[in-house]
């Protein structure tokens, strides 16, 4: 190939490379990343609201890639969703100011792990890119703890199957629930607890939440790892995961807090299109 025709090469790659639109809407936040290749090169976090209109979801989302020159370089879009009221507001807000139709997570995607779990279409979309970002990156088997609005564990055996998990309450709504149901717990900011005894009200909170967090963890990693009959890689994600990290016995193999965005990334690559 001359030299010519190599420089002409390089040309037309870089005009038609592109970028990939990641959304994964959870209860609290969506999430937004934007992938060039295997690099997430930019993210964002918008508050989950039912109540937002998908015009102003399309607007958020295309003003976001046009504050960063961006938007014309977006050809495709996935979403992966466990509120679907959001998930169909959303979708339709990129359609109408991204000219996109968002490939959707399902149970029924092709994935990178088998679901064999008793009802795959229980399984929640971020729970499903969890396991697959994993598989993809960590060696088998694999407990993905998730420490969001809810903590979840996904479990996936050295076969790659993901065999199932735990949910519980997640550090915030544990703190919400303190000052939602009681008459004199105020609200309370998530941070690290100094001490299992704490001498005044808020340091008393952060313990039971804190620690008592990292306990239920530990606790959970343990009884998991009976069940699957040998140590298992241990990998965090989710907004709490530095905060929890310190003091632990057993502590996390990997804090990975974009896990679920490379997870749903991944399964686009199995199903809408091939590597990008």
């Amino acid at each position: 190939m001359t030299l010519v025709r190599i420089i002409l090469f390089a040309l037309f790659l870089c005009n038609n490379s592109f970028m990939l639109l990641v959304i994964d809407i959870g209860n609290t936040n969506t999430n937004i990343g934007i992938f060039k290749e295997n690099t997430l090169i930019k993210k964002y976090a918008v508050a989950s609201d039912i109540n937002k209109t998908s015009d102003e979801y399309g607007i958020i989302i295309s003003s976001l890639l046009l504050l960063n020159s961006m938007k014309d370089e977006i050809k495709s879009a996935i979403i992966a969703s466990v509120v679907p009221v959001l998930e169909e507001t959303i979708k339709e807000g990129i359609k109408n100011y991204l000219d996109i139709e968002p490939y959707v997570v399902s149970y029924k995607s092709k994935l990178p792990v088998t679901l064999a779990i008793q009802e795959p279409k229980e399984a929640g979309a971020d729970r499903i890119a969890n396991a697959s970002g994993a598989v993809r990156l960590y060696k088998p088997p694999i407990i993905v703890i998730d420490i969001g609005t809810a903590t979840t564990f996904d479990i996936i055996d050295e076969n790659k199957n993901f065999i199932g998990g735990i949910i519980a309450p997640g550090p915030y709504i544990q703190a919400k629930s303190l000052s939602k149901f009681t008459s004199k717990l105020p609200k309370l900011k998530i941070e690290e607890a100094k001490n299992a005894i704490g001498k005044n009200t808020i340091d008393a909170m952060l313990s039971g939440i804190v620690f008592g967090h990292k306990k239920m963890i530990e606790g959970m990693i343990e009884e998991c790892e009976k069940e699957l009959g040998k140590k298992a890689t241990i990998i965090s994600t989710g907004g709490y995961s530095d905060i929890l990290f310190n003091g632990m016995k057993r502590k996390f193999d990997y804090i990975n807090k974009d896990l679920t965005l490379f997870g749903i990334k991944v399964i686009w690559e199995l199903n809408a299109g091939g590597k990008i």
